[in-house]
């Protein structure tokens, strides 16, 4: 291959768009198989990696090759034959780059599944036909809307259980999209009906289900649209680092490093430092490339401003025309990561963005019962993976947009005083 062909190829596989998608639903689902049958499918698997499948199933006394074993990493993953942890899988068709999260079934695992779809433009979401729609199915799609994830894929796999049944893939069909009526950010809903341990209708067209006339699923996830996930209205720039390098050659410069969490900024922009309320306007963007005529999401430079400002890490840089109101009061939804459960005045350090300072939970609103989507008002103390709305008070004033608004400065984490463990992820309302 010449020197410019090759460029070529590699220009077109930097420019292809990429897609991120998570994966999730009940136990033994067949979430990891199905992620194995669209590597192994589309040829996405080295030979050594499949050497060493085929001498794993043959060493646990698998039948054929397991090809969930291509995400289940760990080793009491592989001893249990269940997805533990999240594991991120890479790989790329002539169409598309892709992401996977492959995230876990079990009910105490859910703090896991929002690790993994926090940054998902799509989820698959697998039902056994066998079962139908369970409670983890209902808190899978429940978790999917409140991270607005807006293409959802129902997978209903294992249709070779049920005979290839079209009437059982309707019955299914109906009672999730009875159960999804009720969920709000949801824009596309595409029902497929597959088997992933066979391969039918994963990469190539199933010859036992002719009565589907839908793509297939690799098809689906090449082709499917997706809109720029960043904010390109609102600008936003968390500040990670002043820069200062004490030498001769740039004696007097102070820059502003970080990534910009939505907007466009431009020099000669005129912004506003939060939480002091400081203006200025933006003198230069620097990166290691030279300077730019412009940043946006979700780019990492350093800004340099036309005045002598004290900045620190955790300030935040804003276009005046558009800043977000500071606020001690963050109404939010959140996850409960910790085995110790919240209670109401409990206090916490809360990181958003690159900002950290204490919080006390000022009220507890209610709590979501995930099967019903029903608000539980009467009990205010919150247990490993129970998801409700909460409002804290912070000890110094948070530049937070709106989770639907911005996904970066729309979120946080809680994390313990004493332990220094995450025990909360929020969405903030």
């Amino acid at each position: 291959m010449s020197q410019e062909t090759s460029s070529s190829a590699e220009k077109g596989y930097l420019d292809m768009d990429m897609l991120r998608f998570t994966t999730a639903g009940s136990v033994d689902d067949g979430k990891s198989t199905l992620i194995g049958r669209l590597l192994y499918d589309s040829k996405a698997i080295f030979e050594d990696q499949l050497d060493a499948i085929e001498r794993s199933s043959k060493q646990r006394g698998d039948e054929n090759m397991n090809l969930a074993l291509l995400t289940d990493g760990l080793k009491s993953e592989r001893e249990q034959g269940i997805t533990i942890d999240v594991a991120y899988r890479y790989f790329a068709t002539p169409r598309r780059k892709f992401i996977i999260a492959d995230t876990p079934g079990h009910v105490q695992y859910t703090r896991n599944m929002v690790t993994g779809a926090s940054t998902a433009n799509l989820a698959i979401i697998l039902v056994d036909a066998r079962k139908g729609v369970i409670e983890q199915t209902s808190r899978h799609s429940f978790i999917a809307n409140l991270l607005r994830i807006q293409h959802v894929v129902v997978a209903v796999n294992k249709m070779d259980l049920v005979d290839w049944s079209e009437d059982r893939f309707n019955e299914i069909k109906e009672e999730y999209t009875k159960f999804a009526s009720r969920l709000d950010n949801i824009v596309e809903i595409s029902f497929l009906p597959i088997s992933a341990l066979l391969g039918d209708n994963v990469v190539d067209t199933s010859e036992n289900m002719p009565w589907f006339k839908g793509p297939t699923l690799l098809y689906h996830l090449e082709t499917v649209y997706i809109g720029p996930d960043s904010n390109h209205v609102d600008a936003r720039f968390p500040v990670q680092w002043v820069i200062r390098p004490h030498s001769d050659e740039y004696h007097d410069f102070r820059g502003y490093a970080g990534r910009v969490a939505g907007g466009v900024f431009k020099p000669g922009d005129d912004v506003v430092v939060m939480p002091s309320g400081f203006n200025a306007k933006v003198k230069a963007i620097h990166t290691a490339e030279g300077e730019l005529d412009e940043v946006f999401a979700p780019l990492s430079a350093a800004i340099t401003l036309d005045r002598e400002i004290d900045i620190g890490r955790g300030d935040m840089i804003v276009k005046q025309n558009n800043a977000p109101e500071p606020t001690q009061d963050i109404d939010a939804m959140i996850c409960w990561f910790s085995e110790k459960p919240l209670k109401p005045r409990g206090k916490y350090i809360i990181r958003h963005t690159t900002k950290e300072t204490q919080a006390v939970v000022r009220d507890v609103k209610y709590k979501v019962d995930i099967n019903t989507l029903h608000k539980v008002e009467d009990d205010s103390e919150f247990r490993l993976n129970d998801i409700g709305r909460i409002v804290l008070r912070t000890a110094a004033p948070l530049g937070a947009d709106s989770y639907k608004k911005n996904r970066v400065t729309g979120s946080f984490v809680l994390i313990d005083n004493f332990t220094n463990e995450t025990v909360a992820a929020g969405m903030v309302r």
